[in-house]
């Protein structure tokens, strides 16, 4: 059986429990697992995945089911960040043996890091199913305006890029020796302007009584507060946004191999799904919002995406619609250490080594990438073997970081 450690089994005065997909969590981490679980808005439980480790606001790999309430620190400011992949008809043998070339393509047409694309009207098309709800969302907080450089271009401009810190594409084999595009991203800027400003406000709504608060990031919207409506509306706009963005960036990447490639067909659906969002969904008997912050659905025979560290697996997986992990399952290996500390302890020698047979940066710039600063993605899946099968497991050959 799977590890599974339960807080609080005893109910705690005030709290509910907590059911962890491991042993091998931080103290940073349960004591902010701690801190939710004393919320009076938490239904049933709290379920923590097996790459759970601390954040920001909240704990990644963590499942938060809310009555009439809603925590915006909790969803984040990366709102919509999830998966994106797609199996193709090339084989391995297919390849390049040199494949730098297949890298420089697919950088030469997808930002990465800070940039975005220069021209406005190549993004057009894409963007005219958000366009309502971004002017509605303008029009509304105004405040957003003040929070990006040029918003309205932004958003627009930054459609099909990918950003920085553990945001990927990477071109994989499967068991078959069959070629995969996979990559990870989110809603980017506004995004993050998104966050960053429903967080201020939930605090500032909560002011009053924030120090009844076991941490103030975890200041929530109620039911009937105009706040939580606007909040409900902006954030699925930009997990709308996110989706968009994953899938306009497959287009780009696809249309680079088919550039340097044989002529190949993809296969009739990608998985595209979000691992930083919230949704309202029914469980143990209740209509409730499950906020997942670093985790998955993983209803019955759902699929989705666990990718691993630079450097080593990742699986494409089917849901086995556990309801006690209400329906999820992690959405990584999940951090082992900080970036700060990732970046004093290794080397490039180290990166180098830890990503051998892989064509991606090696420099110190990403460093704090490096597949040691991560959980062994092979745990972490034996870990939650109660949650998902394994349909595929697939090991990277090209990586993209910004």
């Amino acid at each position: 059986m799977p590890v599974k450690v339960v807080l609080n089994e005893n109910g705690a005065p005030g709290t509910v429990p907590v059911r962890i997909y491991t042993d091998d969590v931080e103290a940073a981490a349960l004591q902010q697992l701690k801190n939710i679980a004393q919320l009076p808005i938490i239904h049933s439980h709290v379920a923590a995945m097996p790459d759970v480790h601390m954040g920001i606001g909240a704990t990644v790999g963590s499942v938060i089911p809310t009555l009439g309430a809603v925590i915006p620190a909790a969803v984040g400011v990366d709102i919509g960040c999830g998966m994106n992949a797609v199996r193709t008809s090339l084989q391995a043998h297919q390849l390049p043996d040199n494949l730098k070339p297949l890298r420089d393509a697919i950088e030469s047409r997808v930002p990465v890091g800070f940039a975005r694309h220069k021209w406005r009207n190549a993004r057009e098309e894409a963007a005219k199913e958000l366009a309502a709800g971004a002017d509605l969302l303008f029009a509304k907080h105004p405040a957003l305006l003040k929070k990006m450089r040029d918003p309205r271009d932004t958003w627009v401009t930054q459609l099909g890029t990918l950003g920085g810190g553990n945001h990927f594409i990477e071109i994989c084999l499967d068991e078959t020796n069959r070629v995969w595009v996979m990559l990870h991203s989110g809603s980017r800027g506004i995004g993050n302007a998104i966050g960053q400003h429903f967080i201020q406000l939930a605090k500032r709504d909560m002011e009053g009584h924030i120090h009844n608060l076991p941490d103030k990031d975890l200041a929530y919207f109620s039911e009937g507060n105009t706040h939580f409506d606007e909040y409900i509306e902006a954030v699925h706009w930009a997990q709308e946004y996110a989706r968009v963005n994953r899938q306009e960036m497959m287009k780009l990447v696809v249309g680079a191999l088919q550039e340097q490639l044989p002529p190949f067909s993809l296969t009739s659906e990608a998985i595209n799904c979000h691992h930083n969002y919230v949704v309202r969904e029914q469980h143990f008997g209740r209509d409730v919002f499950v906020t997942r912050k670093g985790a998955i659905s993983a209803r019955l025979d759902q699929l989705g995406i666990i990718p691993g560290s630079m450097g080593a697996r990742s699986y494409i997986v089917r849901g086995r619609g556990n309801p006690e992990s209400f329906c999820s399952c992690a959405h990584g290996a999940g951090r082992r250490m900080s970036r700060t500390a990732a970046r004093k302890r290794f080397t490039i020698e180290d990166l180098a080594a830890q990503t051998k047979g892989v064509q991606c940066r090696k420099d110190k710039g990403v460093i704090d990438e490096i597949p040691a600063a991560y959980k062994d993605i092979d745990q972490v899946m034996a870990n939650q073997r109660d949650l998902v099968d394994v349909v595929h497991t697939l090991r990277q050959i090209i990586c993209v970081k910004g």
